[in-house]
Formats: C-alpha cells, sequence, structure tokens
C-alpha cells in the first residue's frame, strides 16, 4: 500500500522522496529510463544566495549547511561585474539581499580578480560565500536514501493518466498501474501536462531553454577563478576541469517540454558576449547542451496541495535554482505533506496563490 507516489525522480522528486521516506510508504515515477535525464543532468552547478531573487534566498541560506556538512559544496566565490555608469544595479543588489554578504569591488580589485578584463567594466560586487555544487552526487545521494528508507522508484514510467477512485489515486503509467493515497507532480517541465493528465488545473509553469558551452580559451582559466556573473543578465561563467571555461548566454528562450538541444545562436551571442568582457582568445567550442528552467508566472516556485481536495500536490516551478534549494525545499514539502510545521513560511509558495 503506497501512500504518496511522487512524479518525477529529477532532484526535485528524489530530494522530496529521501525527506519522506522512513515517515511514509514512497513511490517514485520517472518517466525516462534514468533519474536526472533532463535539467538536473545538466545544471551549471553553482551554489548562490543571490542566484533567484529575495524570495528565494531563505531557501537557498538554509539549504547551505546541509550541502556543505555533507560535503556537496566547494568554494568558489562569484563576483557580479557592471560596466560604467550601472553601479546603482550592484547598489540595488546590496539592497535587495540585506543577509547576504556582498562586498563592492573597484576596477582595481577586478582586474586583480579577472585577468585579461577589458576596459568599460568598472565595478564589482564579490560574493565570497558562492560554491560549486556536486549535482550528481547531492542527487544520488537523495536516490540511495530514499531507497535505503523502503522507497521504490520505477523508470521508464511515463504517466498517461491519474484518476481520484474511492480516496486514491489510480496512476496508469507505460509501465503499469499503481494506486496511491497523495500524488506529487514534481515533473519539471512537465508539471502542468502531468496537472491535466490528474484532471487537475494547469498553473501555467513554462520551461525556458537555457545554454551552456564548454570552451578551451588562452590562457588558460585560472582553477580559482570565480564565478563571473553580468550583473545585467547577459551571460555567467566559470572555470573548469583543466583550464576550460562554462559559458552561458543567460538565455531564456519559451519552449515545449522536451529533451531540449542548444541553438547554434545562443552559443555564438556567448562567445560574443564572453570576448567582449575578458580578451582571452577561444581556441574551440568543446561541448555544448541545454536544459530547461520551469517557472510559475510569478517565477517563484509552487509547493503545496491544489484545492481540488484530492491529495494533489505541486512540488514544481523551481526555475534554475532547484539544485540549490533542494534541502530546505524538501523539508518544507515534506512538512506540508505530513502535516507538520515547516521551517520557513510555506504562503509565499503556495499552490493556492494561484486558485483563489
Amino acid at each position: 500500500m503506497i501512500d504518496i507516489a511522487i512524479i518525477g525522480a529529477g532532484m526535485a522528486g528524489a530530494s522530496l522522496a529521501a525527506e519522506l521516506s522512513g515517515s511514509a510508504r514512497m513511490l517514485i515515477l520517472e518517466a525516462e529510463s534514468q533519474p536526472g535525464y533532463h535539467s538536473t543532468g545538466r545544471s551549471a552547478a553553482f551554489w548562490s544566495e543571490s542566484y533567484g531573487g529575495p524570495a528565494i534566498q531563505p531557501l537557498t541560506s538554509r539549504s547551505g549547511a546541509f550541502l556543505a556538512d555533507r560535503g556537496f559544496l566547494r568554494p568558489r566565490g562569484a563576483i557580479h561585474i557592471a560596466g560604467d555608469g550601472e553601479g546603482a544595479r550592484l547598489e540595488a543588489m546590496r539592497t535587495i539581499f540585506p543577509d547576504v554578504l556582498l562586498q563592492p569591488l573597484d576596477r582595481g580589485a577586478l582586474e586583480a580578480a579577472i585577468p585579461g578584463l577589458r576596459p568599460g567594466w568598472s565595478v564589482g560586487l564579490a560574493e565570497p560565500t558562492c560554491a560549486d555544487i556536486d549535482v550528481a552526487g547531492l542527487h544520488a545521494f537523495y536516490l540511495k536514501q530514499a531507497r535505503a528508507n523502503g522507497a521504490v522508484l520505477v523508470v521508464d514510467a511515463r504517466l498517461q493518466r491519474a484518476e481520484r477512485d474511492g480516496g486514491r489515486w489510480r496512476i496508469e503509467t507505460q509501465a503499469g498501474a499503481f494506486e496511491a493515497d497523495i500524488l506529487v507532480d514534481a515533473a519539471g517541465a512537465w508539471a502542468d501536462d502531468v496537472a491535466a493528465r490528474c484532471g487537475e488545473m494547469r498553473l501555467d509553469i513554462r520551461p525556458y531553454r537555457r545554454t551552456i558551452a564548454q570552451l578551451r580559451v588562452d590562457p588558460a582559466a585560472a582553477p580559482d577563478l570565480p564565478l563571473i556573473v553580468d550583473a545585467n543578465e547577459r551571460f555567467y561563467f566559470k572555470p573548469e576541469t583543466g583550464g576550460r571555461i562554462w559559458l552561458s548566454p543567460h538565455d531564456e528562450t519559451l519552449s515545449e517540454p522536451c529533451d531540449c538541444a542548444p541553438e547554434e545562436i545562443d552559443v555564438a551571442l556567448a562567445i560574443d558576449r564572453f570576448e567582449r568582457v575578458v580578451d582571452w582568445r577561444v581556441d574551440a567550442v568543446e561541448r555544448k547542451w541545454a536544459g530547461l528552467r520551469s517557472f510559475a508566472p510569478d517565477r517563484l516556485p509552487v509547493y503545496g496541495f491544489s484545492d481540488s481536495g484530492n491529495g494533489f500536490f505541486w512540488f514544481a516551478g523551481q526555475g534554475g535554482f532547484g539544485i540549490q534549494t533542494a534541502p530546505a525545499a524538501a523539508a518544507l514539502g515534506a512538512a506540508l505533506l505530513l502535516g507538520s510545521s515547516p521551517a520557513l513560511d510555506p504562503a509565499t509558495y503556495s499552490a493556492l496563490r494561484f486558485m483563489n
């Protein structure tokens, strides 16, 4: 007898299952042949308290100790840079994030931190707490914990439809039929589709494509180079193994839920923006990929029961910050599902905000 069935075994579904396992009988249904195939496996893999906005920051900050204590964070640091006359944008960041350590940098400090910085980039903010995340390790940790506590994972189990019958969910998938008291929608880019297949109201959660390219550059990137983020959200880049760079044009292109691929124009745009920042030569594009980041209309995650009274629980719309907030979000979701008091106020993220 299953208490809770989770649709989706990416970071959202895996973290929630791990948090719930041992307190409820869990079933995780994954559409693909391997968990984490889509957005979880394509992350730029950094933890930044300023990323996602002020309503996301409490989730990120609260997740930090969990991630650090278990060895999933590696110090990186970040620098947010702005051009001549754009200092107000960085000052606004300091106002918006009063609890995040953000240190002003002048042109001299930027030149010392970013070799080959071109003219025109005059001010910056250091965010020393920024760190790299071991995404694959964290995802595997959650799946292992869930299984150890009795959760059952079924792959190749794409949802066909589900309906409420006799106070339980009857769930039909490509891997067979299942039953559960509560159904959790942790399907990422497919969250609205899952809701529709369950007879629930869509929330207009939309996926957007984000592109990343791995570049071989000259000079090779120093391993201790911080994450460099444009204050106007036009690019970010960070060093990777062997002096390579991971670079994104910070694109958000509306997409259908799919196994998305990068567009050549987005890679070219990223390189053009990169070359306007530093005087490094781009020798080769060695890899390129894209993932989908899914947002609700207000760009905040959706955690909580729908108003249908059918035991349908939303755990979706986490944008590009679902990995860095996973521990706190899972704890919040589990508290709501188990009827206990969450550590963070759930009202900000409630599904009911779209149903009133």
